[in-house]
């Protein structure tokens, strides 16, 4: 049978001891499971990892200086501002009495005067102030929010009693558990079926358009430059097809230096190459104009040029951290020929194939770069006394110059090269009858010049332009973009099983990539850091309830809480995300267990007090309704807005009387994936932790009961068969 103690009256501070003393427990602990799927995350490995650690620092940081704020200015606020429920109520029928609110007025009259003062919008706020102060006073607080707290609520509580009552009958609360786990599998299931879209990092439209420009190594840079322009010229016509002009900011091109892509820089200069750069202004700016259109129109225009000789690869900037190109297929080994002959195999593989979405594949591996070979004949120069390594010296000199002297002023110094004149060193005739002068040590290091051409010649080559290492293996990588509109993960599902089918031979391999390989490290690491999150957890309830059994029960709605996370995006047609996805849902977890701890422990506390099971189970969830909700309504309305990417001007608020709102800006397309995880998950978890959590509590205590008489009847017989 129940004990119901009588309610007695206590002061302010008594109220507040008794409640922080109740709650201390369960709101260590609430924040400590939240805090702990985080401590995981602090040791994410890699590039991704570094680009992501900020997000759990700030957040254990900021959960952190949640418990000081509950344990010491929660009680201070409430001793200084709360006053008893009847006293209130006798307060709100003088709501009408304007003397009440004389004073708040003249004090927020003189802030408002002072705040024209000072500027046209600080005086709007402060009279913002007083029009809230008013209509909470006379509207918002006697004719809503009484009314809320007085019918809606307790009407809600005595429904949810009802339903909590009627559940846990008979064998409804199996039923109703194991209804949830055919749910689960179901969901899963249909994950497989309709296949939700699924990316690594977010992006949204792009924020700058790259073009690529690549011609036969030697080219002439002017030849390279007038190229570019030809470009330029047939970009600036497709943006003004499409009236995007006003959407651009800047277009820059960049010809030998800084042209190549930053993911493979350059060594050296490379007068073949020519990057542009067009830039966009800010989202809110651009109007009706969609970037990743003109993107596609970009590309389209200038791949229509068919320039001879020309290799162009038109492409967006990359959101998130450097981890590489989306397709991006790696062949490793030590020989170079069997590398190209892999690498030809590989692209007539996927050629033949006919794979779209696939920009422009392409290998880094340049084999034609052209070379000038000065042989120099040995025996003539050591009949000369000189040697190789004065030779090279010479030629170095004469190409790129060397340090003669310095000239200082009396703010810095500068060196002074030495050098051959531009016309005789670009002419191979003019440097093969350049002196050499060195000092001939035979003859008594007397000082002699000899032409090059008379222990020198000239041949002409070709050779690698760079050799690319990865772990100390040699690799040739072919990586593209993907066109706009195409998936990454399909394509690259693709290319895979096209690799498979190619006979590798011993010692080399062919594997995938850039933002696949850390696609598939990231991946992997978040479900060690789910697991350890789920470890962590676990440490912590066990610890408080000092059970097995009822850390299983809020572990039940973790579990749970995926199928909401499932149905959102199936059902909103949304697109998956590896990192944000995979960070929400271990979020999630925390998120989840901490009202679950408030239901449960608080039956505990009704049933160490002398509560039914039934009763304990309705009673405490009429009491932990109110706060559970709350943490709920409270978490997924302050994600709505980081979702749906909603920017408001305060500003402007009160010195234009206009908030300039507007949705979907770049906010919501890198955050937007992990507010919507959290918001689908929390909805459906909370239904969970009021519904389910009861049942499986119930059928937990029922089986402990079972096996405690049964444990007692098998102690009486034995001390029986004693006696």
């Amino acid at each position: 049978k129940s004990v119901v103690k009588p309610c007695v009256f206590v002061s302010i501070i008594e109220a507040v001891k008794l409640a922080a003393s109740e709650v201390f427990l369960p709101v260590l602990s609430g924040t400590l499971t939240t805090i702990a799927p985080f401590v995981p995350l602090l040791f994410w490995p890699g590039i991704v990892g570094s680009f992501m650690i900020f997000l759990p620092i700030t957040l254990i940081y900021t959960l952190f200086a949640s418990l000081i704020v509950a344990y010491v200015m929660n009680p201070v606020f409430a001793m200084s501002f709360m006053k008893r429920h009847d006293e209130e109520l006798e307060e709100q029928k003088h709501a009408s009495d304007l003397r009440t609110l004389r004073r708040p007025m003249i004090v927020l009259g003189l802030f408002t005067v002072v705040g024209y003062a000072i500027n046209f919008g600080v005086g709007n706020f402060f009279l913002m102030i007083i029009l809230f102060y008013l209509f909470n006073h006379f509207i918002l607080t006697p004719k809503i929010i009484i009314p809320f707290q007085e019918r809606i609520i307790p009407a809600f509580k005595a429904g949810y009693k009802n339903v909590i009552s009627w559940l846990i009958t008979g064998y409804r609360p199996v039923w109703a558990v194991v209804s949830m786990f055919f749910l689960l599998i179901f969901t899963f299931v249909l994950m497989g079926i309709v296949k939700p879209k699924a990316i690594f990092f977010p992006s949204g439209d792009p924020d700058y358009i790259y073009v690529y420009h690549v011609m036969p190594v030697g080219t002439d840079p002017n030849t390279t430059d007038s190229i570019t322009k030809i470009l330029e010229a047939k970009m600036i016509s497709v943006i003004k097809e499409n009236k995007a002009e006003g959407a651009v900011n800047s277009i820059i091109s960049n010809v030998g230096k800084n042209a190549g892509n930053p993911f493979n820089p350059d060594r050296s200069a490379t007068p073949q190459k020519s990057k542009i750069t067009v830039a966009f202004v800010k989202n809110s700016q651009r109007g009706n104009v969609n970037t990743a259109v003109v993107l596609d129109k970009v590309r389209e225009g200038l791949l229509s040029l068919k320039l001879p000789g020309s290799e162009l690869s038109v492409e967006r900037e990359n959101n998130g951290p450097q981890t590489g190109k989306p397709i991006a297929i790696e062949i490793a080994g030590t020989d170079f020929k069997v590398l190209q002959n892999i690498e030809k195999q590989v692209l007539a593989k996927i050629q033949k194939s006919g794979i779209k979405g696939i920009d422009y594949l392409k290998g880094d591996l340049i084999t034609n770069k052209p070379e000038i070979i000065v042989d120099i004949d040995k025996e003539k120069a050591q009949r000369e006394g000189i040697t190789s390594s004065q030779v090279a010296m010479a030629i170095r000199t004469a190409l790129f110059g060397s340090e003669i002297s310095k000239f200082r002023d009396d703010k810095d110094e500068y060196p002074i090269q030495l050098r051959v004149k531009s016309d005789d060193r670009n002419q191979v005739e003019k440097l093969l009858s350049m002196n050499v002068t060195y000092r001939d040590m035979v003859m008594g290091g007397i000082l002699r010049e000899v032409p090059l051409s008379t222990i020198a010649t000239i041949s002409y080559g070709t050779t690698f332009s760079q050799i690319n290492r990865k772990n100390q293996e040699r690799v040739i990588t072919l990586s593209s973009d993907v066109v706009t509109g195409y998936n990454p993960n399909e394509i690259v599902g693709q290319i895979e099983g096209l690799i498979k089918e190619i006979d590798v031979p011993s010692g080399y391999i062919v594997r995938m990539g850039g933002e696949q390989e850390a696609q598939d490290e990231t991946v992997s690491f978040l479900g060690v850091a789910f697991l350890g999150a789920i470890l962590l957890i676990f440490l912590i309830l066990t610890i408080q309830f000092n059970s097995i059994s009822k850390p299983i029960i809020i572990f039940g709605t973790i579990v749970f809480s995926l199928i909401g996370v499932l149905l959102g995006f199936m059902a909103f047609g949304m697109t998956f995300s590896f990192v944000m996805s995979g960070v929400g849902i271990i979020a999630l977890a925390g998120i989840v267990v901490k009202n679950g701890i408030l239901l449960i422990e608080f039956t505990d506390e009704l049933r160490a007090r002398g509560y039914a099971l039934k009763d304990a189970l309705t009673e405490a969830g009429s009491v932990r309704l109110t706060p559970v909700l709350l943490t709920a309504f409270a978490a997924i309305l302050g994600l709505l807005p980081l979702a749906v990417g909603m920017s408001i001007n305060f500003v402007t608020i009160f010195t234009e009387f206009n908030p300039h709102i507007a949705f979907g800006g770049d906010s919501a397309v890198f955050w937007g994936i992990l507010a919507w995880t959290i918001i689908f998950g929390l909805s459906f978890s909370t239904i969970l932790t009021l519904l389910i959590v009861p049942c499986m509590y119930y059928l937990n205590e029922r089986l402990h009961d079972k096996f405690r008489k049964k444990k007692v009847v098998a102690i009486e017989e034995l001390e029986l068969e004693a006696v």
